[in-house]
């Protein structure tokens, strides 16, 4: 583990690298709290998504001051600048920067990792979203969006469903699908399902990060 200090404009973000012994890709996380690198639930995808042979980033996109601004978790464009400072450096870091890069975002993160990813296609090779809301990236944005993406949502987050099937309605360019987690509300707090978010997350990464460079840049055709 590797506490790390993440160059973004004229601040620094705080994060935590962790690296198995042989990674075959590092995922990025994106929380649209400034307490994004110590969120336990965040903390548990990632030793799930480790135990799978993948690095991971946990970081905080906020600084302390910025969070208390319950606004700023809103500001998409500042959380996907600072995502994309975090994303360049995993691709300049030795050690991770022949790896191919996920994204999982959580909340608002989802919208900020997106857009990232709309961005960076070259780069970011598959994104997951937690309860998140994707639909704050703009529709313009996720119809541009090329990577394969999985939205994960409490099939008893009604409202947050909803939102959710319209996004995925809107990337109309990459492999993309939706799945419920039975009982599970919007943070996964019921017994075993915030583990199927880890297990559907870890699948997802491995399938599309792993995959051939060739085929990965062929992409798939969207899910209906």
């Amino acid at each position: 583990m590797s506490d790390v200090s993440i160059p973004a404009g004229a601040l620094a973000l705080e994060g935590v690298l962790e690296l198995p012994a042989t990674p075959h890709g590092v995922v990025v996380f994106s929380h649209g709290s400034g307490s994004g690198r110590h969120s336990t639930r965040n903390r548990y995808v990632a030793g799930e998504l480790r135990k799978s042979s993948l690095g991971t980033l946990l970081l905080d996109l906020l600084t302390e001051d910025e969070d208390r601004d319950y606004d700023n978790r809103f500001d998409i464009p500042l959380l996907t600048e600072r995502l994309g400072d975090a994303v360049r450096f995993v691709e300049r870091r030795v050690g991770t920067r022949d790896l191919p890069v996920g994204l999982f975002g959580a909340s608002t993160g989802a919208a900020s990792a997106l857009r990232v990813a709309a961005a960076m296609p070259q780069t970011v090779r598959a994104v997951v979203s937690r309860g998140g809301r994707p639909d704050l990236a703009g529709r313009g944005v996720l119809g541009n969006v090329k990577v394969p993406t999985l939205l994960i949502v409490g099939a008893a987050d009604h409202g947050v469903i909803e939102l959710n099937e319209a996004a995925r309605d809107a990337l109309e360019q990459c492999e993309r699908e939706l799945v419920l987690v039975p009982r599970a509300t919007h943070l996964f707090e019921e017994p075993g399902t915030l583990e199927e978010v880890a297990r559907l997350a870890a699948a997802w990464f491995k399938r599309h990060l792993e995959a051939p460079a060739e085929a990965r840049s062929r992409g798939r055709p969207a899910s209906p």
